[in-house]
C-alpha cells in the first residue's frame, strides 16, 4: 500500500471511515467514526483509501475543516448530534401551563418548543444508551436483553408525548403486544 499522508480519508471494515491524523515511522494514527483514535500499523491490509491527501502540511497537522468533518462523523455515528425532529404544526408557538392544585401557588408556563426539545433529547439519549448496551464488551446477552426490556418500557411510558411529533416515524414505540 502507498504511504498515506495526514488528512487522507480511509475506510476500515471494523472501524468505518476515518482520517489519518498523524504518521509515524511504522504506523498511522487515525480518527475513525467507530472507535475514535486508533493507531494502525502501516502493514495493515484492512485499510482502503477513500481520498488520498497528496500534500503533507509542514507541521503535519489537520486543518480546522478536516477536524470538523471527523468530529461531525463521530458525533453523527453515535447520535450525539440532535436529529432535526419537527414539532407538529398545531403546537408551534404554544405554551404548556403547569397549574398546581393549590390556588395560592403560582402556575408555570413553558413554551411547547422547549418542552418538545427536552423530550427529543431524552429519546436521543435513550438511543445512545441502547447502542452502548448492545456494544458493551462485558455484558452477557441475557443482561443486554434485560436492559433492553427496561428501555422498551421507558419508550412505552413516553408514548403519551407522540402527539407533539409532526411525523409518525419519530414516535416513541413501546413493547408490542
Amino acid at each position: 500500500m502507498q504511504e498515506l499522508t495526514v488528512g487522507t480519508r480511509v475506510d476500515h471494515p471494523r472501524y468505518g471511515e476515518g482520517m489519518v491524523s498523524r504518521v509515524t515511522l511504522t504506523a498511522y494514527e487515525i480518527f475513525f467514526e467507530r472507535g475514535g483514535k486508533i493507531e494502525i500499523t502501516k502493514r495493515n491490509t484492512d485499510l482502503s483509501v477513500k481520498e488520498l491527501k497528496e500534500e503533507l502540511r509542514p507541521n503535519g497537522s489537520l486543518t480546522l475543516d478536516e477536524v470538523e468533518k471527523v468530529l461531525i462523523g463521530v458525533l453523527d455515528r453515535y447520535n450525539s448530534l440532535p436529529a432535526l425532529v419537527p414539532l407538529g404544526e398545531k403546537w408551534k408557538e404554544g405554551i404548556l401551563e403547569l397549574k398546581p392544585g393549590n390556588p395560592e401557588l403560582k402556575s408555570k408556563e413553558i413554551p411547547i418548543e422547549t418542552f418538545f426539545h427536552k423530550i427529543v433529547m431524552v429519546r436521543d439519549r435513550l438511543r445512545v444508551l441502547e447502542q452502548n448496551i448492545n456494544s458493551h464488551p462485558v455484558l452477557t446477552d441475557t443482561e443486554k436483553i434485560d436492559l433492553q426490556q427496561y428501555i422498551t418500557r421507558i419508550y412505552g411510558s413516553l408514548t403519551t408525548f407522540n402527539i407533539l411529533f409532526a411525523e409518525k416515524e419519530h414516535y416513541f414505540v413501546g413493547a408490542k403486544s
